[in-house]
């Protein structure tokens, strides 16, 4: 599959069949997140892979009232918890440089990107669950202090073909040339 035909076919997926993702196609999702970009080659980012159906649910019960992600994680194959390190990216010498704070998110970010992209080229389908208790399940996954959960991805198999995208903002609309009072294309 080439880039762009993932780029443009990725979709969030919240129905998986039964089909279990391998621990060789996660091993080999994280070996492309590994090659991920970060502040200064930090790579702050690091990753639960949650296949106990009890710690499953007891993760997805951290999910916000009626969040649409809590069925289709209770039928995964498994969680990928995404989580942080903190007081790294951003910084020098354990001190923020710069005016942006959290810089691991933006790391963690392409991270996950490039983990839902891989998982597409495979098949699989992920969903990026972020309306949650995120204390309540860095205690449930016992993650350190000195870390934050910042997300959870379902991943399976989808139950459906993948349906066309919603319309998105044409390049006029958010590349601009020089200064925001003139579009580039």
């Amino acid at each position: 599959m080439e880039l762009q035909e993932a780029i443009l076919k990725r979709r969030s997926v919240r129905k998986f069949t039964e089909d279990v993702v391998t621990d060789e196609e996660i091993r080999q999702i994280f070996e492309a997140v590994r090659w991920a970009p970060s502040w200064a080659n930090t790579q702050t980012w690091e990753f639960i892979v949650v296949r106990d159906k009890a710690l499953i649910e007891k993760v997805a019960g951290t999910y916000s009232e009626k969040n649409p992600a809590t069925k289709c994680s209770l039928a995964a194959s498994a969680l990928i918890v995404a989580c942080a390190k903190t007081g790294i990216s951003g910084c020098y010498g354990g001190k923020e440089v710069t005016t942006i704070k959290n810089w691991e998110m933006f790391d963690l970010g392409m991270a996950v990107q490039t983990l839902c992209l891989k998982a597409h080229e495979f098949g699989l389908g992920t969903v990026v669950v972020g309306l949650m208790d995120h204390e309540a399940c860095k205690k449930i996954l016992a993650v350190s202090e000195d870390r934050k959960v910042v997300a959870v991805i379902p991943i399976g198999k989808p139950a459906s073909p993948p349906r066309e995208g919603p319309p998105r903002k044409s390049i006029s609309e958010m590349v601009y040339l020089n200064s925001f009072d003139k579009a580039m294309f």
